[in-house]
């Protein structure tokens, strides 16, 4: 979410005030896509990659990755006039490079290459720095043994 989203938020009065990490409910998501509850689970059925949690009765709760998922689907339906099997496509080849490029790259080139981050998910992004923190506390510490 960019800064400028915040501040419109914090004015109307739509601010969840939730983490970037937090789990959202399909009507969190569906308010801040302005995009129907309907047309979420629609996308559900359409797009494999998006995969709330259910609790019980049915309930979703969806991940910081699945609303970033979410706001590309929509953006490239929406805004970029594609067909749902265009971007069903579109997500399949991009993921495909994607999974390509980090698998020729270790963990700390892919959090310092500007390039690669932009295709991260914000909580991947937080899980890659947590194993690299760790790994670094390891090299050091069999460094001083």
């Amino acid at each position: 979410m960019t800064s400028e989203m915040a501040i419109a938020e914090i004015e109307d009065g739509t601010s969840s005030r939730k983490s970037a990490f937090a789990f959202r409910t399909i009507s969190e998501v569906s308010k801040e896509l302005q995009v129907p509850t309907h047309v979420l689970r629609f996308w559900e059925s359409k797009f494999s990659s998006i995969k709330p949690l259910k609790r019980g009765g049915g309930r979703r709760y969806y991940r910081p990755e699945d609303l970033d998922l979410l706001r590309q689907i929509k953006s490239l339906l929406y805004d970029d006039g594609y067909t749902i099997k265009g971007v069903q496509k579109l997500l399949r080849d991009q993921s495909k490079e994607v999974s390509e490029r980090i698998k020729t790259l270790s963990p700390a080139e892919i959090l310092r290459d500007p390039l690669n981050k932009e295709d991260l998910t914000v909580s991947k992004k937080h899980q890659i720095e947590e194993i690299v923190d760790e790994l670094e506390e390891l090299r050091d510490y069999l460094r001083s043994s």
